[in-house]
């Protein structure tokens, strides 16, 4: 049987682990930390949003982050201090902006065929992760910002997305919770949320019961390929440590290690121009009944803001937002915090903040925001990587679309009696 290594836990990593061990490879996982989803795939916003699939590469970004760069709560933070990583990808970030409008229609019909794979995930496995389908609403206060959405909504509609512009009375139906003086909004009714970290320890454990090895707290050191075929992982810890590091072979390897990937994609002589872009989130606890009824049930999404709510069951309301480019700093700021917090207050002003649990985590990040879903240079290794602020949102299908790329590769050499794989498609980034 073919053996597949694959480089990470969190969404990607799991998701890609259980398609291939539906096209019957054997499947190793692993992860540096104890348990699946816990890093960037901890405490997202919740959002499986078509409806946000606009790609960030455009003149009113640029010029919002050099205004910005001096406000320490400002949704999007570029740090001054220079690197020539930053530098690299600032500058392939700008020159993406050709690809704008393609890209947007491009991610919107990735997102919508990744519904289907997620959804059919949890139902064959038989496991719940707070799904909520009641839509996702976005909210405009000012004119400037509904004109933009509504220029958006032409292009999302040309990757298939039905998303309709609703009035404030509109609004206020969805969604009754919600507080503010807003002039319109648009509602999508086929998007939805979830608990990210939920879905992936669930769909972790279907993959060991299909008879995947994940290996946990193993620190990968590095992968090498062979000359004669295949992929080394040199690794340490795991179940059992030993003093000196592993050496296993396998024969190919799929890299899903988030923020990390570029320094593997390095090892294994490829260019995967990943920069992390920390996101923040609290989670508050809805622990008395006024806080329950006074949360909202509807996802939203505050342009103004750039903040996003999911209901994750009836107790907890995640809230999420901002973008800060500092590297892989992963510590919890305060100032990062406390607009989040504040935002609750007065769009929710029922709902009781004493008990609010902060996160950060590190979005991995394309210059032209495309996912890296493709094939490397040596043979056997591939990537799925580099999903941004939509990892939860586009995971399930490229998991689906690099299963297909594998499979292809090692066509005829896996165990006799599994499903064939699809057609391969690959959807890589122009800015790799």
């Amino acid at each position: 049987m073919t053996s597949i290594a694959v480089i990470g836990a969190g969404i990607t990593g799991i998701t890609t682990a259980y398609q291939l061990l539906l096209r019957g490879f054997d499947v190793t996982v692993f992860d540096r930390n104890a348990y699946a989803g816990m890093e960037t795939s901890f405490a997202n916003g919740g959002q499986l949003s078509a409806s946000n699939a606009e790609v960030w590469n455009q003149p009113s970004t640029f010029l919002k982050g050099l205004k910005w760069m001096l406000r320490k709560d400002a949704p999007l933070l570029v740090h001054p201090a220079p690197s020539w990583h930053k530098i690299s990808w600032m500058l392939e970030f700008v020159l993406a902006a050709r690809s704008y409008e393609a890209n947007t229609i491009a991610t919107t019909k990735l997102a919508i065929e990744a519904r289907r794979h997620l959804l059919e995930m949890a139902d064959n496995e038989g496991f719940d992760f707070d799904l909520e389908k009641r839509g996702i609403l976005h909210v405009y206060e000012t004119q400037g910002e509904f004109e933009h959405a509504a220029k958006v909504n032409r292009l999302l509609e040309k990757g298939g997305l039905a998303r309709r512009s609703v009035t404030p009375s509109e609004i206020a139906a969805i969604e009754p919770a919600i507080r503010g003086n807003f002039i319109g909004g648009f509602f999508t009714e086929s998007d939805f949320t979830g608990d990210i970290h939920k879905f992936t320890r669930r769909l972790a454990e279907a993959c060991i019961r299909k008879g995947a090895s994940l290996q946990f707290n193993a620190d990968v050191r590095s992968l090498a390929t062979r000359a004669g075929g295949g992929v080394d992982v040199v690794w340490q810890g795991g179940a059992m440590p030993a003093r000196e590091p592993r050496r296993d072979h396998f024969d190919g390897i799929v890299v899903c290690a988030g923020v990390g990937s570029r320094r593997f994609a390095a090892q294994l002589g490829d260019r995967v121009n990943i920069y992390p872009v920390k996101g923040y989130s609290v989670t508050v606890e809805l622990a008395d009944a006024a806080s329950r009824e006074a949360a909202p049930w509807v996802s939203l999404l505050d342009e103004h803001a750039k903040i996003v709510t999911s209901r994750l069951g009836a107790n907890r309301l995640r809230i999420a937002g901002t973008a800060e480019f500092a590297g892989e700093d992963r510590d919890i700021k305060a100032s990062r915090i406390r607009p989040l917090v504040e935002w609750s207050r007065s769009r929710f002003p029922g709902v009781s903040t004493d008990s609010v649990v902060p996160w950060a985590g590190l979005r991995p990040m394309m210059p032209d925001m495309l996912p890296r879903v493709a094939p490397g240079k040596r043979p056997g290794v591939f990537y799925n990587t580099g999903h941004g602020h939509l990892g939860w949102t586009l995971a399930a299908a490229t998991a689906d679309m690099i299963a297909d790329q594998v499979s292809g590769s090692f066509a005829g050499a896996r165990a006799p009696g599994h499903a064939p794989a699809h057609a391969s498609r690959t959807f890589a980034s122009n800015a790799a």
